[in-house]
């Protein structure tokens, strides 16, 4: 079994006029805006190599420090050392570095550009980190129709791009395949006219109003949508995006970490469809949120993150390690919330379990009755058979 950095250590020394960029090269940039480069790539058009950055990174931090940290993310800055130690990589120029983390204002952002020895630019947008406000802009998705990072992702390509004539690819992972899609959609039609590729790595979609924009169509033909069997994220809000479904080495959920997908040569090893369990939890999903007014979504996401932001705690990582009084601070904010808004949400949490138990027990009947159909057509002809000594034409 081989990942992407069994990708970068096996195919680092073929260069991109040998063999063009591809989905796993989209995935491993996407995976890389995950590490910190804050005060290492400047937000500036001057940019430093990634040997430099490499340089910079690790002499701020210590492979023991990244390994300790509790994040599926943690692999990203590993992604540096093989390419700046490669020919594929090797030269590429990191800039426009920009991180924007503000509660205050719904927002978690950041995203970079790599300047790539093939000519062309690639946009990174970073999915959702382990910040309360990151995770809280994910659930925005299900009603607003612009967040805040989408809106700033828009003029980071508007601000960087414009004037310019490279050719460009944009690409993100999680939440930042979201943010690369929109921001392709909506830049300015010049910029959009100059991206060959916008990758969505197991990220969530979109409501119905983007969905049927001109931008979106103009750009859909563009987009390669990677996720895994057992996607989640993926599946979550509207797509009309052909999926390539990809093998992974991991379960569940875990799937979502790009670091589990499986690569074999220049390309991941595919599957032909998503899990019964994926394909179901989406149409839980759709069901429950189709059943919902946009202000029962807007009052169940300010109600959870509110309970979360009570903490005082800014990630969910401080919430795990400081419970009790976490939980004590939720309790709290819980007795003095207004009646209503406590209804909303254990209404809407009531439905979402009616749902997927509705749905759950629905496949079961509808697999039963498939079988019972079945083994009654195989006992009629087995009859007919006997009866007229002769053999029953095939079913």
């Amino acid at each position: 079994m081989a990942n992407i950095l069994d990708y970068m250590a096996w195919r680092g020394d073929v260069p991109f006029s040998v063999s063009p960029f591809n989905e796993v090269d989209g995935l491993v940039l996407s995976e890389l805006v995950y590490a910190d480069f804050s005060g290492i790539v400047p937000e500036g058009d001057e940019g430093i190599t990634v040997e430099e950055a490499r340089k910079r990174f690790w002499g701020k931090h210590t492979p023991e420090e990244i390994m300790a940290r509790d994040d599926y993310t943690k692999m990203a800055p590993f992604l540096m050392d093989q390419m700046a130690d490669n020919g594929r990589y090797g030269g590429t120029v990191l800039r426009h570095f920009l991180n924007i983390v503000d509660p205050s204002a719904d927002i978690q952002l950041a995203c970079m550009t790599f300047s790539l020895p093939d000519n062309t630019d690639f946009v990174a947008f970073r999915g959702t980190d382990s910040t309360i406000v990151g995770w809280k802009e994910d659930c925005l998705l299900s009603y607003l129709p612009e967040t805040a990072g989408q809106r700033r992702g828009v003029a980071y390509m508007n601000e960087h791009f414009t004037g310019s004539d490279r050719p460009l690819r944009v690409g993100g992972h999680s939440k930042g395949g979201n943010l690369a899609v929109y921001a392709a959609a909506r830049c300015n039609p010049a910029i959009q006219d100059r991206i060959l590729t916008v990758y969505n790595n197991d990220g969530p979609g979109f409501l119905e109003g983007f969905i049927q924009s001109e931008e979106y169509q103009k750009i859909l033909s563009r987009i390669v949508s990677v996720l895994p069997g057992s996607s989640l994220v993926g599946t979550l809000l509207e797509h009309t995006m052909q999926e390539h479904v990809v093998k992974s080495n991991a379960m569940g959920l875990i799937q979502h970490d790009g670091f589990s997908w499986q690569v074999l040569g220049n390309r991941f090893e595919e599957l032909d469809k998503r899990s019964d369990g994926s394909l179901l939890t989406e149409k839980v999903f759709h069901k429950w949120l189709g059943d919902q007014t946009e202000s029962n979504r807007r009052v169940f996401v300010n109600t959870l993150f509110g309970l979360l932001e009570s903490t005082g705690k800014s990630t969910l990582g401080q919430i795990r390690k400081d419970v009790v009084p976490s939980l004590n601070e939720m309790r709290k904010m819980l007795e003095n919330m207004p009646k209503e808004d406590r209804d909303v949400t254990w209404n809407m949490i009531l439905q979402l379990l009616q749902t997927g138990t509705g749905s759950i027990v629905q496949e079961a009947l509808q697999d039963a009755v498939q079988d019972v159909m079945r083994n009654a057509g195989k006992e009629i002809m087995s009859r007919l058979e006997s009866l007229g000594g002769k053999q029953a034409p095939n079913t």
